[in-house]
């Protein structure tokens, strides 16, 4: 099944909040992406259907191998994008914003571009 890009978002931030604080609850979710807790509920149901999660008796969300993999893979764009655009000169607010946006658009043909030509380019 195709992942949406919200779906990306969910993974992307229980990564986060695991790394962050050990252990993901779907409350942790709610808080850390500003959605409402029903919204969050459904969002885990479909990402457990789907095999990118699972969950334990104690509510604890646990991401599963593909679902780390997108995780790690939407968070390095993120993070690399935030860093960059920042670096040029770009507000750190709308860094992150604007970074979001294009973690999930940019394919991996030209993000691997952009990683190589700012190795060989750095911001000066």
């Amino acid at each position: 099944m195709a992942l949406h890009e919200s779906g990306e978002d969910y993974l992307e931030a229980i990564l986060v909040i695991r790394n962050r604080n050990g252990n993901c609850r779907s409350i942790d979710i709610a808080h850390e992406l500003s959605f409402s807790k029903p919204s969050v509920s459904v969002a885990m149901k479909n990402l457990k259907a789907n095999n990118y999660i699972t969950v334990d008796g104690n509510g604890s969300i646990n991401l599963t191998e593909i679902g780390l993999e997108i995780a790690n893979k939407i968070y390095e764009r993120h993070t690399f994008l935030t860093n960059w655009l920042t670096a040029i000169g770009v507000n750190p607010a709308t860094a992150a914003d604007d970074a979001c946006k294009m973690e999930h658009a940019i394919s991996a043909e030209s993000f691997s571009a952009i990683k190589k030509y700012i190795a060989k380019n750095p911001a000066e």
